[in-house]
């Protein structure tokens, strides 16, 4: 019975350990996330502030995340009032901010920004073209605009019913 409940006792200890690890794991990576949401954000709106705050700093690996956003010349607003296409250029805000943690060579996306005005998918553009010297970037898109902006375009299309053929050209 001593056996089981040094067992038990040890068990415990153990989960209480990597309990506070991740805790403090989740909030080392959650601040430079966050940081690194308000630089991206900035760049892709071309200014106005950003950042992630949690909703029960008491529980962080259970608690949900709000979402803190305002725009050049726009007052800081709920997620639900922003359009379509600026809750799109906040997701992919976030996306970077995470990326930007831990840099990875290639990046593939699919329309991503597809909902986006045409200023907005400008800055976009610029965006991905200057993050291109480190991570390649795959975009599947149907925007003419990003087609522009890329060093190569790659197209698929069906001559024949079942067979696809790809086209290339490098601009």
């Amino acid at each position: 019975r001593d056996d089981i409940e040094s067992a038990a006792a040890n068990l415990q200890k153990v989960i209480a350990e990597i309990q506070q690890l991740m805790r403090s794991q989740f909030i080392e990576h959650f601040n430079i996330i966050n940081m690194n949401f308000d630089l991206v954000f900035k760049e892709l709106f071309d200014g106005g502030q950003a950042h992630l705050s949690l909703e029960d700093e008491q529980n962080v690996l259970e608690c949900g995340i709000e979402i803190n956003v305002q725009p050049p010349g726009k007052k800081l607003q709920s997620m639900s009032l922003f359009s379509g296409g600026e809750k799109a250029l906040i997701a992919i805000a976030l996306l970077f901010a995470t990326i930007r943690m831990h840099p990875v060579p290639f990046c593939i996306l699919d329309e991503i920004e597809a909902a986006l005005d045409e200023s907005n998918l400008v800055r976009f553009n610029q965006y991905i073209r200057r993050y291109s010297e480190t991570t390649q970037f795959v975009l599947v898109t149907h925007r003419k605009t990003t087609m522009e902006a890329a060093d190569i375009l790659y197209g698929v299309t069906m001559q024949e019913r079942g067979i696809s053929k790809v086209v290339s050209m490098k601009l």
